[in-house]
């Protein structure tokens, strides 16, 4: 006892599919249904509709589960009795099945079931199609003059209403452009937090209707705002436009927006209540991806993309120290020195065995040191943490470097750090006080030399050890100066005679706060990090080693604006656009006395 069903369609060009399957049961269960055996998407069905069962080796019975019934040869029916060798069509909705027997075939004694989608071309005037009886379509206009009415209905509501609102205006009403029915459906979004306070003050930025948002509108309040270069090498660093570039350009102007390069190009609003959308990387790589094929005479590097398209790193260093020091940008690969007017091995100061650590341990209640000591115990972040500030001398050094020389009721007299003349006529007052044949004494408050000094000799061995016991003033003063006294272990020391000096001189020291004059470094966004995972400060012997980490060190978080990276990277988050007379990266202000100048607003972009 079996059924052989053929669900049969018919393809565009009138070719017929037929999609067979054997079922080998008794009774098969018909309606709409997805789990009946023979599965109808018919509205006009139940969805256990009829059961079509063998009834003895002959005949079949279909019977109706419900009410609706099904049509055989064009009556309602609700049970029926068909000898499939005799044939049958049957009708249930939209479909026909056709009864018949398989005598001769593959499928010898099983009963066919043939089911078809009724032709509702041909048989439109027999009966309505199903789907127009479950349908409102008869009671709805069509869908294109429901289109053409709902657009007709936009421009009117959205477009012609605020345009006549607008033109009717008395003609004296000269406060705000905007008091117009329905201008606020015109607005794409609110306002970012750096333009919060001009919400519903559209006049501002938009001065004149249907008309893009000017410079000059912008310019109103960001008077400080900088020219990124002038006009003309912009105009010649921008890539060339294609005919399509052009066509959109002209389309763009006569529809009143500003030519390329205006303020608005970068700075989007009406995105989000949040900050502002920082400006897209391909606003800066438009010019700079390719900048040296029109820009022959420029020293900046092509840079489209940080993670794959972007130069090493350079840092401004001092390659001579002095009243009148001289300064080089250098690529980082180019391994530079800045020589800054200091003697100080950064490995000593870190070791974790040496005698620097040991001083460390002992002192480790009073000034909180550790078991050795660490780059935060010398270096000490800005207020805002993004930067540090220069090592001092009072604040960071003496603890351990004392230039004491005299005690005096319980007062201790130090030698006057960073005025060598005065601490020269100190030495010789004392001299004049104490006699030819006195010392500088230290008494209680006397320290063991750190490091590989510490050898037993209290640090009135800092005048030097060929004049432990001075006679004179001219020799305390020359063994301060000299190598093992206190001056010339940590700075550059000019002899009197050099340099046509008239007496001794300490090289200025020089500690810049920042090196990297075309980008901006955050410290604060990256406190997180050891400072030794960038700066090999641990392994350094040398205090003129650059101790900057290169691109390949960034990029091991940072990638470009839409890679797959910890920290996917625009050309805004480190680069600003609008560098500022003022500014300590401006080219005209790369010297020792502009580079301490403080941190770009978060409103300029900053990079640095």
């Amino acid at each position: 006892m079996s059924f052989l069903v053929r669900q049969i369609s018919l393809t565009a060009d009138g070719r017929e599919i037929v999609r067979a399957a054997m079922i080998a049961k008794p009774q098969l269960s018909l309606g709409r249904a997805a789990e009946s055996d023979i599965h109808l998407p018919d509205l006009a069905l139940e969805p256990d509709h009829a059961r079509i069962e063998q009834v003895g080796e002959r005949a079949i019975r279909v019977r109706a589960t419900g009410t609706l019934g099904f049509e055989l040869e064009g009556r309602t029916v609700l049970r029926a009795e068909i000898e499939p060798a005799q044939g049958a069509e049957l009708r249930f909705g939209g479909h026909r099945i056709t009864v018949s027997r398989d005598d001769d075939g593959e499928a010898e004694g099983a009963t066919i079931l043939s089911i078809r989608r009724v032709d509702a071309v041909s048989e439109a005037s027999e009966e309505k199609e199903e789907t127009k009886v479950f349908s409102l379509r008869g009671l709805l206009p069509g869908k294109r003059l429901t289109a053409w009415a709902l657009a007709l209905a936009i421009l009117v509501g959205f477009l012609a209403v605020p345009i006549w609102s607008y033109a009717g205006r008395p003609a004296d009403d000269t406060r705000n452009i905007y008091t117009v029915v329905g201008d606020k459906s015109w607005s794409s979004g609110p306002l970012s937090q750096a333009h919060h306070a001009l919400e519903g003050r559209c006049e501002t930025c938009h001065q004149k209707a249907f008309v893009s948002v000017r410079d000059s509108a912008c310019q109103t309040c960001h008077k400080d705002a900088h020219d990124h270069a002038p006009a003309a090498r912009i105009a010649m660093a921008r890539a060339e436009e294609g005919l399509g570039g052009k066509l959109l350009a002209g389309v763009a102007s006569a529809f009143g927006k500003p030519p390329e390069g205006a303020c608005v190009d970068c700075h989007r609003e009406h995105e989000g209540a949040g900050p502002m959308q920082p400006t897209p990387q391909a606003f800066c790589a438009d010019c700079h991806g390719t900048l040296k094929d029109r820009l022959k005479d420029t020293k900046l590097g092509d840079a489209a993309d940080f993670g794959t398209s972007h130069p090493q790193f350079s840092a401004l260093v001092q390659t001579r120290p002095g009243k009148h020091p001289r300064f080089a940008r250098a690529s980082l690969d180019s391994r530079p020195m800045d020589d800054g007017g200091l003697k100080f091995p950064h490995d000593i100061h870190l070791s974790a065995t040496g005698g620097v650590a040991k001083m460390a341990r002992t002192m480790k209640a009073q000034y909180g040191f550790g078991d050795a000591l660490a780059c935060k115990d010398c270096h000490r972040p800005t207020a805002d943490g993004v930067r540090f500030l220069p090592v001092d001398m009072e604040r960071d050094c003496q603890m351990c470097h004392s230039l004491a020389f005299e005690t005096i009721g319980g007062t201790v007299r130090t030698l006057r750090h960073g005025q060598p003349d005065q601490a020269i006529a100190d030495l010789r007052a004392y001299f004049r006080s104490t006699g030819p044949a006195q010392p500088p004494a230290l008494g209680g408050m006397a320290r063991r030399r750190p490091g590989d000094y510490a050898q037993g000799r209290i640090y009135h061995a800092y005048f030097g050890a060929a004049a432990a016991r001075p006679s004179r003033a001219d020799d305390a003063v020359r063994a301060v100066f000299s190598k093992g006294g206190a001056c010339y272990d940590c700075h550059t020391i000019t002899p009197p005679g050099a340099n046509g000096n008239a007496g001794w001189q300490v090289l200025p020291v020089h500690q810049p706060m920042r090196y990297m004059m075309n980008g901006w470094f955050d410290h604060a966004a990256h406190r997180t990090e050891k400072c030794e995972s960038c700066h090999a400060a641990p392994k350094s012997h040398d205090a003129r080693q650059l101790l900057l980490p290169g691109i390949d060190s960034c990029r091991t978080c940072h990638g470009g604006e839409k890679a797959k990276a910890d920290v996917p990277s625009g050309c805004a988050m480190c680069h600003s656009y609008h560098v500022g007379d003022g500014a300590p990266w401006a080219p005209a202000n790369r010297s020792i006395g502009k580079d301490a100048a403080d941190r770009p607003r978060k409103f300029d972009s900053p990079s640095g």
